[in-house]
């Protein structure tokens, strides 16, 4: 479970946005990193039950970093004020599907995942996926669990109809998405339980039809 310290040092982190202030508190960010990294470190211990990838990856291969690149962003606030890791066959940087955990404290956190911003030739490759085997891809999306635990599939889509496709397509409205994500909020409350992990994993386990199926367009 995590500790409730590094919960706090986050919500201080949104509030002093600061390399001073980040300086002064750097001991107070080593200890709520190395206690997220403890807690990616179940994550992967349940993640490699159901999936046999992550046996081997260990959390660094997970987590992002906290110092934001701000070269090219208006905002420049240099430090993200969460903390967040990518669960995938190839750690945070694969570019196929995979889980996310995010942790921010003011009922930001949740757990989720899915296929963000792909590159174009992958993009087209998930398309014709979905429209070669929509009845597979709506039974992984219709399930009971899956509707209850994320309402909906996230993600821009296309003002028009990409190239080859048909607007009277069954699934053009997926389709046009340039994205494929899920998220189930996990309230404040929540974060600090002993049952945290389980919740990630159950989240996880949910949504592990509509990763591998993503994934199939990287073959």
């Amino acid at each position: 479970m995590l500790r409730a310290t590094t919960v706090t040092f986050l919500g201080k982190l949104s509030k002093n946005n600061n390399k001073p202030w980040f300086d002064k508190h750097r001991d107070d960010y080593q200890a709520a990193k190395e206690d997220y990294e403890v807690f990616v470190t179940e994550i992967l211990a349940g993640l490699s039950t159901i999936d046999t990838a992550f046996k081997e990856q260990q959390a660094k291969d997970c987590i992002f970093r906290i110092f934001r690149d701000v070269r090219f962003s208006k905002d420049k606030t240099p430090y993200k004020a969460h903390f967040g890791a990518f669960f995938s066959k190839g750690g945070r940087k694969f570019p196929g599907a995979g889980y996310y955990f995010h942790l921010e404290p003011g009922g930001k956190s949740f757990a989720g995942g899915g296929l963000w911003v792909p590159e174009a030739p992958l993009l087209k490759a998930v398309r014709q996926e979905i429209d070669y085997n929509f009845d597979e891809f709506s039974t992984i999306i219709g399930n009971k669990k899956f509707k209850t635990l994320f309402k909906e599939i996230n993600g821009e889509q296309l003002k028009t109809i990409p190239q080859g496709y048909t607007a009277d397509n069954p699934a053009i409205e997926y389709l046009k998405m340039k994205s494929f994500t899920v998220s189930c909020n996990i309230p404040d409350a929540d974060i600090l339980g002993k049952g945290v992990v389980r919740k990630a994993m159950d989240v996880f386990t949910t949504m592990q039809p509509f990763i591998n199926f993503l994934n199939r367009s990287l073959h």
